[in-house]
């Protein structure tokens, strides 16, 4: 009987010890298969690494470099300095995540030669900030960029410098680059000899100039723009600066045909600006030099303002009215806007645009996008617009409160009436969506 127990003892343990060995070696198997199926970080293809470090802020791609030495590299690729952002704000007034100070001297330091395409985005209005940017831009004097943005999302910023400090800053960019295909400086002091600076080293290149909201700038700094930039194909600009001179420039045999021009028309103060006219002639020349030009107008104007406006054809392309506009002047529009392919009315008042918008429709042949906010349509003629529109509207976008229910249609038959015409489902828009 003892014999047996001891026999039957040494087996049961033999059998624990076979089964922990064999515990153990499923573990170590399990290991090795989840340490095969696990992506090895450190090994990733450079490239495809590049292409994720493209697309975080600069302190976390600095975060990012310290995870391997791989990874480090890649952070010092020039390829990842070509085109870069640089965001600026005080902590004190701002919420937002700004580029470190430290980092930014860093990178210039070691890759200024490697920037081609650098904005400056200023997220507060503190001055601070806006000469942060300025100390910065006067630091890429061994840079050759393509690409320069200096874009403030809070007023004010840059206008608040002095302006020595910043045409210096400016300057130090416009002679290193030699290069530069593309500018947009809006909201900022730049003058008429910056400019001229411009011109001088980049006329070979410059392909898009921004500059809306620039009063340092006169008509005559900007035609010596045109005049000398003859690859100019985007011009963005106030309608302070657009003149006769301008548009017969954009129009010489050496100037190649423009594809983008827009005009901002802005009035702070109702009855303190003067808007002057420009001839038909003009328009007439510019549209037979560049025939497929977008001409994109934005109309910030108080409605005693609009009498310089829409008197005989103009050309444009894109319409927005941002503030209220009278009846008188929409109705103006579709007679003297046959190229009209955008239209956006953000308000008008109480009085019903049904005349108007059919006007609009019988003229303008090309529309196809709308955009109504405070306004008042019939639902008789609106379908009636759309149906003589049909399907190239291809955007509607028409706020509920809009649409005045009358006999022929209630707001719940509209829907199925529009649809029908469009040749696709619509419904009005709850919000803005222009």
């Amino acid at each position: 009987m003892k014999r047996g127990r001891k026999t039957n003892e040494a087996n049961s343990s033999s059998s624990e010890e076979t089964t922990e060995k064999e515990s153990k070696r499923h573990k170590v198997i399990d290991e090795k298969t989840v340490a095969a199926q696990s992506p090895d970080w450190a090994n990733l293809l450079q490239d495809i690494i590049l292409q994720v470090f493209q697309y975080l802020p600069l302190l976390d791609r600095a975060h990012a470099s310290q995870v391997c030495r791989s990874w480090n590299q890649v952070f010092h690729m020039p390829d990842l300095w070509r085109c870069f952002e640089f965001e600026l704000n005080q902590p004190a007034t701002s919420y937002l995540r700004a580029t470190h100070p430290e980092l930014i001297k860093q990178i210039i330091k070691r890759h200024s030669n490697h920037l081609q395409y650098v904005s400056f985005k200023v997220v507060d209005s503190s001055k601070e900030s806006a000469e942060a940017a300025c100390d910065i831009l006067s630091q890429l004097v061994n840079c050759s960029l393509k690409t320069l943005g200096l874009i403030s999302t809070a007023r004010p910023s840059f206008m608040d410098l002095p302006k020595s400090h910043f045409i210096s800053a400016l300057t130090v960019v416009f002679v290193n680059s030699k290069s530069l295909s593309s500018l947009k400086i809006d909201d900022t002091p730049v003058d008429d000899p910056s400019l001229k600076v411009l011109v001088a080293n980049n006329s070979d290149t410059l392909k898009l100039l921004k500059m809306s909201s620039c009063p340092h700038v006169s008509p005559a700094g900007i035609l010596c723009v045109a005049d000398q930039c003859h690859g100019l194909r985007e011009l963005a600009l106030n309608y302070h600066l657009l003149s006769d001179e301008l548009l017969l420039a954009l129009s010489s045999e050496k100037h190649v045909r423009l594809e983008h021009l827009r005009i901002d028309v802005v009035s702070e103060n109702p009855g303190q600006t003067q808007f002057h006219t420009i001839q038909k002639s003009s328009w007439d020349a510019f549209i037979k030099h560049s025939p497929k030009v977008n001409l994109v107008m934005y109309f910030f104007l108080y409605e005693e303002e609009f009498d310089p406006f829409f008197r005989y054809e103009i050309p444009v392309t894109h319409l927005y009215f941002g503030r209220s506009v009278s009846k008188d002047v929409l109705g103006r529009v579709g007679m003297t806007c046959p190229r009209l392919v955008e239209l956006v009315v953000c308000a008008n008042g109480l009085r019903p645009l049904d005349e108007e918008l059919i006007r609009i429709a019988e003229r303008c042949k090309y529309l196809s996008a709308v955009g109504l906010g405070e306004c008042e349509v019939s639902c008789s003629a609106f379908v009636e617009f759309v149906k003589m529109c049909g399907g190239r509207l291809s955007q509607l976008s028409i706020m509920e409160e809009v649409l005045i229910p009358d006999q022929k249609y209630s707001l719940e038959q509209i829907h199925w009436e529009v649809s029908k015409h469009l040749g696709r489902v619509w419904f009005p828009d709850m919000m803005p969506t222009w």
